[in-house]
């Protein structure tokens, strides 16, 4: 580990002007490579104090060795050489996209003497006209095989060119009319690449003007009593329409746009990005990177854009590009697509209509892409095998546990405070064995100590179902039985083993895991510890895993276990840790919505669901049922004087209801004339 005022730059050294830097270790290699308007005030914000830096820049700074720098003239020139500094040097400290998988696009050999109609996948090619990508290389296929009725162009190999004009007789597609058998000289080279431009502008999205020109010349021939060229042109017409159809409209106003899409958490980020041209999505693509480097959804937004247009020039820049959070600056990004494009791009955040609600699904994807990735990560039994074997190594533990459990715990600002725990087993998580808990000793928020109290009932109840089956004869148990299971099995009181023999089934409890991990750190790892040992199990790990560092705590440690940032053992304790949080909000929201619910007219005998919400209907809250009369209610369909009597009585025992809020906006909504902006709480769960 190098000290970085070892090779920190004399004061006066850096210049005070826009450039690009890199960092290089020890052997000469270069880690990471940046850029910067200032070089004197970016440089210098890496020679600080190390416990002022992130964590990730402070393990870059002290890998280094050295530090150099290029100055150029403007931010746009940085931007560039930086990108080439990063394709050409593969920074280990640098975000690096990597595609999710190898997307396939259709592809137009146009520098070819015959261009060609292919799919293909990899690096782009010189002189070589691609659309796409797509998702599927069967979506690719369907299309070519429509287009190449009316668009006969060369699809097939140069072997199989070469020897078709060698024995004079075209394959089969040239037969049956779709290709234009260029190899056997039905069509000169000319004719054939002015094939191949139209079948590229039919591609590019300017559609309505050839579709118009078949039309007419189907009309032309319809009154020349040429039907069978007619009809031949209205077939055609219409497999062009199929192929159009398989591109929905997204926009209705034509646009040709990239939309990109970023979906983070503190480890990974996975990019989306659609493309959209004549207003139809043409196009998809996802990236997965992981966070090195210290850098929010700006710059992993810049990086994107670098890694998307960096080899592109002319119309492969659309002209819009839309994004979720504008580089900072904005302008030399926005000047550099420009110059890549020839003419001018715009980047900007949609903020309404249809292009704001095609960005939310492009984030949809990107979400989704991302639990993708780590759950393909985690269903893989070599990389289980060695996050298990990693996390024991780390922990110091006697060997891999088999069997984790995950406790975490969420509340609405001290109310409707709950737990979750959750189960993994070899890796894959055991949702039949996840549990949901109230708290009940006291009322609150005390996280540590609502900590305590779960761990202490799970594993009372594990005490007692060993009582029960005769493993162990001096437990005690708390007999709560009030928390909440989502699996099956009840762990009665037939002895037999943590099997039940009626049902065949697990107990509830009965299994012990190997490790207890707690979300949080410090205080809740020693809260979950105290709870073991006063109950006297000595034979289960604990640890705790902290959001903002993703920090590994153990019990009475001063120092976090970091685990490396490529650990499989770091993923997995994500992921339980994530899964735990998932469960306990979904269980705090359930709560909440079924006492939201839960009303003065609930308690009314005689109304059901459907009266009440008639009468709510009818009045539009609770206060004007309130100021009703009598006679005014029984107005209401259905309701009968004798249950408005009941409905009044039960509204007048009952305390006013304060004004109801809105929680998406933070709007009064229940008094008229009222409306306007209040502070609305808001849930969370258990963090370090």
């Amino acid at each position: 580990m190098a000290d970085p005022s070892s090779y920190r730059p004399k004061p006066g050294q850096i210049p005070d002007s826009p450039g690009v830097y890199k960092f290089r270790d020890q052997h000469g290699r270069v880690i990471y490579v940046g850029k910067a308007k200032s070089l004197r005030q970016r440089l210098s914000s890496y020679f600080q104090d190390l416990a002022n830096l992130h964590q990730r820049t402070r393990t870059m700074v002290t890998t280094a060795a050295s530090v150099e720098w290029t100055v150029v003239t403007t931010e746009v020139e940085a931007l560039q050489l930086e990108y080439s500094w990063i394709k050409e040097f593969d920074p280990r400290f640098n975000v690096k996209y990597r595609d999710d998988k190898s997307y396939p696009s259709l592809a137009v050999t146009m520098n070819e003497e015959f261009p060609r109609v292919q799919v293909m996948r990899g690096p782009k090619r010189k002189g070589v006209r691609y659309f796409g990508p797509y998702a599927h290389a069967w979506a690719i296929r369907e299309t070519v095989d429509l287009l190449l009725r009316v668009f006969p162009v060369r699809t097939c190999s140069a072997g199989v060119f070469k020897r078709s004009a060698q024995i004079g007789r075209p394959c089969l597609l040239g037969y049956i009319g779709k290709c234009s058998a260029p190899c056997v000289g039905r069509v000169s080279a000319e004719e054939h690449r002015e094939l191949a431009e139209e079948f590229c502008d039919f591609m590019a999205g300017r559609t309505g003007t050839y579709l118009r020109r078949l039309e007419q010349q189907m009309r032309d021939a319809a009154a020349a009593m040429e039907y069978e060229k007619a009809a031949r042109l209205r077939d055609d017409i219409e497999a062009l329409k199929r192929a159009m159809e398989k591109n929905a409209v997204v926009l209705a106003d034509a646009t040709d746009a990239d939309l990109i899409a970023v979906a983070e958490d503190e480890l990974e980020a996975a990019v989306q990005i659609f493309h959209v041209r004549d207003g139809r999505v043409r196009g998809q693509r996802g990236w997965v990177t992981d966070r090195v480097e210290e850098v929010g959804t700006a710059e992993l937004v810049e990086h994107a854009l670098q890694q998307l247009y960096g080899e592109e020039r002319g119309e492969g820049v659309p002209k819009e590009v839309l994004v979720p959070a504008l580089p900072d600056p904005c302008e030399p990004v926005q000047q550099w697509l420009t110059e890549r494009r020839g003419s001018q791009v715009s980047l900007r955040i949609p903020q309404r209509g249809d292009k704001k609600d095609l960005m939310a699904t492009v984030q949809r994807n990107a979400q989704q892409a991302l639990v993708l990735h780590k759950t393909r990560r985690a269903s893989d039994l070599t990389t289980r095998s060695r996050a298990l074997e990693e996390i024991a190594e780390a922990l110091d533990l006697d060997s891999a546990p088999l069997r984790i459990e995950c406790f975490d715990i969420s509340h609405l600002q001290g109310d409707d405070v709950v737990a979750s725990m959750v189960v993994f087993e070899d890796g894959l998580a055991r949702k039949s064995e996840y549990r949901r808990f109230q708290i009940k000793s006291f009322a609150g928020q005390d996280d540590v100590r609502s900590m305590h109290e779960v761990v202490s009932r799970r594993f009372r109840r594990y005490l007692l179902e060993k009582q029960k089956t005769g493993e162990w004869v001096d437990g005690e148990g708390d007999g709560d039985g009030e928390d909440v299971g989502v699996g099956p099995g009840s762990g009665g009181e037939v002895a037999g083993g943590p099997i039940d023999p009626d049902t065949g089934r697990p107990r509830r409890f009965a299994y012990p895991p190997q490790l207890v991990v707690v979300d949080g750190g410090q205080p809740q790892v020693a809260a979950a510890q105290r709870a073991l040992q006063e109950l006297g199990v000595e034979d289960v790990a604990v640890c705790g895993l902290a959001k903002r560092l993703e920090e590994v705590w153990l019990p009475g440690e001063d120092d976090p276990v970091i685990l490396p940032r490529t650990s499989e053992g770091l993923y997995l304790l994500q992921r339980v840790r994530d899964e735990a949080h998932r469960f306990a909000i979904a269980y705090q929201r359930n709560k909440r919505s079924k006492s939201m619910r839960a009303g003065t007219l609930d308690s009314v005998p005689g109304l059901g669901e459907s009266r009440r919400q008639a009468l709510l209907k009818h009045f539009g809250s609770l206060k004007r049922l309130r100021a009703a009369t009598v006679e005014q209610i029984c107005e209401v369909p259905g309701v009968g004087r004798r249950t408005a009597e009941s409905v009044l009585a039960a509204l007048a025992g009952a305390a006013p209801a304060g004004p109801a809020v809105n929680t998406a906006t933070g709007e009064i909504i229940e008094e008229e004339g009222t409306t306007g902006p209040v502070t609305v709480p808001t849930e969370r769960g258990n963090s370090s």
